[in-house]
């Protein structure tokens, strides 16, 4: 059945992308490679540049003719492919899948996304040999290319928490941030570490095409900080069952433009239509803030006492409007809190009202977890494991995803800042616990699944 607008809500959306950063952050085309399969890895890079340039040729200029005839703004166009780990593990000639994301890169700058997704592996019960190979190429991987993200999925509530992939991913944060220090350590920007990572989900950098997906798929995620922070202001004196309502029916409109704009997308390119993602994803731009909503529910300061129950308020309000406005809501779907791409969470940083261990409490209710955390650059690996760690406990036990996106600044300092650019914004150094963790880290195995994983 089509989508249908009334006229008052026409214009009701032009006001939202006019004055409130009203945006369709991404399409993301889901592409499977597992054809692309062969022995020898040149061949493999080149079925990969191959396929995908030949099934997203279309795609930029897709988004752009929408954008332009519906006047609703499309930020970003991007790529998702199959987990490379899995695409990669045919190949008998090599231990290095550098070839594969530099083929990745070159296919992505071909047809124009500013982001490729899928370098990627899911080691939550252990390594096969393909995922080995990934691991131990992903610093050169995304040293080596502008476009290409890389995620690792370390956990889940079935499986528990596999540490002995948390213990590397600690070490190839490491030497990612080593390899890229010229530019802050930005190839960790790239790098996600999941737990219970969706495979739907079109936001970089954790985007992939999960191994249930169709072959091609188009995947929207809609944004709309600036309009909540609106519909929030302007009800001051709103109780919280109120302020829940507002909200939904603002998540409701913002994920019906999504809708409309991914079903569209997927017409004229020929191809599924899979989800939209209701994340509210902040930008740096003063009016498009996560931190600025929870301050106008009443908190002076995000970071204060308080701050954990606005969020949560805020994540639930939005999943329940978005979910009565698609039958097809899926990714992560909730409220992002990037510390360098949310203006509010920056200032916050600076002023020490926010710090790592609220950061975390924040993570228990919202969309994914710590992200675009910087951190001073001597940060022990193990220190770093052991954030990934507690990050993973609690996504396994709340059966929901978190994630880590933290950037060891090579030559920082707490308090001193790292220019990132563009949507990646800025970020001040956040100090840790001086506390070592390397002898929980060393021990190794897995830790169990919760009870609760027993549900079947």
């Amino acid at each position: 059945m089509p989508i249908t607008f009334m006229p008052e809500e026409i214009i009701e959306t032009i006001q939202m992308v006019r004055a409130e950063n009203l945006d369709i952050r991404t399409i993301t085309l889901g592409i499977s490679l597992r054809d692309c399969v062969a022995s020898e890895i040149k061949i493999v890079a080149r079925k990969i540049y191959d396929k995908i340039t030949s099934k997203a040729e279309r795609l930029v200029r897709t988004g752009e003719d929408i954008s332009e005839e519906f006047g609703i703004p499309i930020i970003n166009k991007r790529i998702a492919v199959t987990p490379i780990a899995l695409v990669g593990e045919g190949c008998t000639d090599t231990e290095d899948y550098l070839a594969l994301a530099l083929a990745m890169d070159r296919a992505a700058k071909e047809v124009g996304v500013n982001f490729i997704g899928g370098f990627s592996a899911l080691v939550h019960k252990g390594f096969t040999k393909g995922d080995e190979i990934l691991l131990n190429s992903i610093a050169r991987a995304l040293a080596e290319t502008e476009r290409v993200c890389a995620s690792v999925n370390v956990a889940t509530t079935k499986a528990g928490i596999n540490m002995d992939a948390v213990s590397r991913m600690g070490r190839i944060i490491k030497d990612t941030a080593e390899l890229t220090k010229e530019a802050g350590g930005l190839g960790c920007a790239k790098l996600v570490v999941f737990c219970n990572v969706p495979e739907d989900n079109p936001f970089m950098a954790g985007a992939f095409h999960g191994i249930g997906e169709p072959e091609t798929v188009i995947n929207v995620g809609v944004s709309g900080p600036g309009v909540v922070f609106r519909a929030v202001k302007e009800n001051p004196q709103a109780d919280f069952g109120t302020l829940a309502t507002i909200i939904k029916h603002t998540a409701f409109k913002v994920t019906r433009m999504g809708e409309l704009v991914g079903r569209e997308a997927a017409k004229r390119l020929q191809v599924p239509f899979g989800i939209v993602d209701l994340s509210l994803a902040p930008t740096p731009a003063i009016g498009d803030s996560v931190a600025d909503i929870l301050e106008a529910m009443g908190l002076e300061k995000v970071g204060g006492h308080g701050t954990t129950a606005a969020l949560a308020l805020l994540n639930d309000a939005v999943k329940k409007g978005g979910a009565m406005a698609s039958s097809y809501v899926g990714g992560l779907s909730g409220a992002f809190i990037p510390v360098s791409e949310d203006a509010g969470m920056i200032k916050a940083a600076e002023e020490g009202a926010l710090c790592l261990d609220k950061l975390e409490a924040m993570t228990c209710v919202c969309s994914v977890g710590l992200d675009m955390i910087a951190v001073p650059g001597d940060t022990p690996a193990e220190t770093i494991a052991a954030i990934i760690a507690d990050e993973a406990a609690i996504g396994m036990i709340n059966k929901k995803t978190t994630a880590v996106r933290i950037i060891p600044v090579p030559g920082k300092t707490v308090g001193e800042r790292v220019e990132f650019g563009g949507l990646l914004g800025s970020a001040p150094v956040m100090s840790l616990h001086p506390y070592s963790a390397a002898d929980f880290i060393k021990r190794g195995g897995r830790i169990p699944a919760p009870l609760i994983s027993l549900s079947n």
